[in-house]
């Protein structure tokens, strides 16, 4: 069942514990209160605020802090233990401590909001809380993990880093949004922008994402982009898409282009937004996730590429063994579907599993196992709701539908992850982190048996934490916007 850390909000699915949230006996005022809301029209006009304060905010105050009622952040609940117990606590009540039912009055869509709005602001206030906690006592430390560690700047100088690679020699392949791939020395300075890189449609959430090597990058040279291509105007509308090219750099120049993944300008969009992007080879595959750039239902379509993992070649052909190559109208480079916006896809180095991580909406990120042919459910079922307040959906699970092996209400907008495989954090060794945008936050995931049994915040507030990746050198680099550079976690040793 789920439940919540105390002081991250972060949901997990393997063991219960009460909510940081308490449900208390109330009095007979309680009972009236309630009993002249109950027989009134309940239902607020859509967005989560209105129906708060039409529904909740006379008993448990505006501010969730209590009134007639209990404080609804804050303690331990002693009547509601999980997700789906809070949205059955909203619906059928419980007339013995005060609750009246708002089953009949509140659809099951706006009970569901109602429950993740309880969820932000209880987090909102547990991060409060937390803020200085990571930090010891020395400036520029932090514990956490069972370690003591510094961040160290590494790069600096960048404008919107996206994604990084490591060169055989030490040295970094850079990507910034805008367009442009940098190297960076082992001292961390820069070289120019490598000349002759695939012009770049630098438009809302897209622009020049993701860099990777090939396997045998030390034999053949390939490098690998993905990238949004802006690809003309369509009933006036400037429209592109997600594409993925590889070439090689010789001399600072970008040569032997090839393209490896493009669909076709029919299938294209204005949309601003989920791009998706990042690669994982295995076995002479390639994998990687297009977001369903705003069009949620495109993702549950197997004759649209939006919202898709894609399983091709390295060459960019389609294995024939693909789950739905034999079905006449679907995209044969499918693997998996129903995702809304993946900017977060690693190998697990000891299973070989694909891990994969996707924004939700306005709750709901989620931590999936990616596999054959599954349908990950989105926009049918989902764990969020609108970014305005509105429900999405009632549904948090449906037949034949993935359930995440991890996800997270509120939202921390998850972006990279990667898996450590460096020797300074021993005791880190195969576990997940992963970095979150507007939490400004860094994860470790301890995954046991294809399950998420542990989520732990790292570092917070160093900026937004846009990819992770475990470094050669055996440190924990993170990519950062908002400053735009890249750091390293390394330990400290005790003196």
């Amino acid at each position: 069942m789920p439940f919540f850390y105390p002081y991250t909000g972060i949901m997990n699915s393997r063991v219960a514990m009460p909510l940081p949230v308490r449900v208390t006996s109330v009095s007979a005022v309680l009972l009236l209160a309630c009993a002249s809301l109950w027989g009134q029209n309940a239902i607020g006009k859509g967005k989560v605020t209105d129906l708060y304060n039409n529904n909740c905010a006379s008993c448990h105050g505006a501010d969730l802090e209590g009134g007639l009622g209990g404080p609804l952040v804050g303690d331990n609940w002693d009547y509601v233990k999980d997700y789906d117990g809070m949205a059955a606590y909203i619906a059928e009540g419980n007339i013995k401590m005060g609750m009246p039912p708002f089953g009949e009055t509140l659809s099951p869509k706006e009970i569901r909001s109602l429950v993740i709005f309880i969820r932000e602001k209880n987090s909102q206030l547990e991060k409060q809380q937390m803020q200085d906690a990571l930090k010891t006592e020395e400036e520029g430390v932090f514990q956490a993990g069972g370690y003591r560690f510094r961040v160290e700047d590494v790069v600096t100088d960048l404008k919107t880093p996206w994604s990084v690679a490591f060169l055989p020699d030490g040295r970094m392949l850079i990507n910034e949004k805008r367009g442009t791939v940098r190297i960076a020395q082992k001292d961390g300075t820069l070289s120019p922008a490598i000349e002759g890189t695939p012009k770049v449609w630098d438009h809302g959430q897209g622009g020049l994402l993701e860099v990777a090597l090939h396997p045998d990058y030390a034999d053949n040279g390939w490098v690998y982009l993905g990238y949004n291509e802006y690809s003309g105007k369509h009933n006036g509308e400037d429209w592109g898409m997600t594409k993925v090219v590889r070439g090689k750099i010789k001399d600072g120049q970008w040569v032997d282009e090839e393209v490896i993944f493009e669909v076709p300008p029919e299938y294209h969009s204005g949309s601003g937004v989920h791009f998706g992007t990042r690669f994982v080879f295995k076995d002479g595959y390639l994998f990687f996730p297009i977001g369903e750039r705003g069009r949620q239902d495109f993702a549950q379509d197997l004759d649209k590429p939006n919202g898709k993992v894609y399983r091709i070649y390295d060459d960019g052909r389609i294995p024939e063994d693909n789950p739905f190559a034999d079905k006449s109208e679907a995209f044969k480079g499918i693997w998996s579907y129903g995702h809304r916006n993946p900017q977060g896809l690693d190998l697990h180095p000891v299973t070989g599993d694909i891990w994969e991580a996707e924004h939700g909406p306005r709750g709901g990120d989620e931590v999936n196992l990616i596999e054959r042919g599954k349908n990950y459910g989105w926009p049918v079922i989902t764990y969020g709701m609108n970014y305005n307040g509105t429900p999405i959906t009632e549904k948090t699970s449906a037949p034949g539908m993935e359930q995440p092996k991890h996800y997270w209400v509120p939202s921390i907008a998850v972006c990279g992850i990667d898996f450590y495989e460096g020797d300074l954090f021993p005791d880190w060794k195969n576990n997940l982190f992963a970095g979150g945008l507007a939490s400004q936050e860094l994860h470790r995931l301890v995954i046991e048996d294809g399950k998420v049994v542990k989520d732990e915040i790292i570092v917070k507030g160093l900026g937004r934490v846009r990819d992770v990746a475990s470094a050669p050198d055996g440190s924990l680099m993170l990519v950062l916007n908002g400053p735009d550079k890249i750091v390293r976690l390394v330990p400290v040793r005790d003196r």
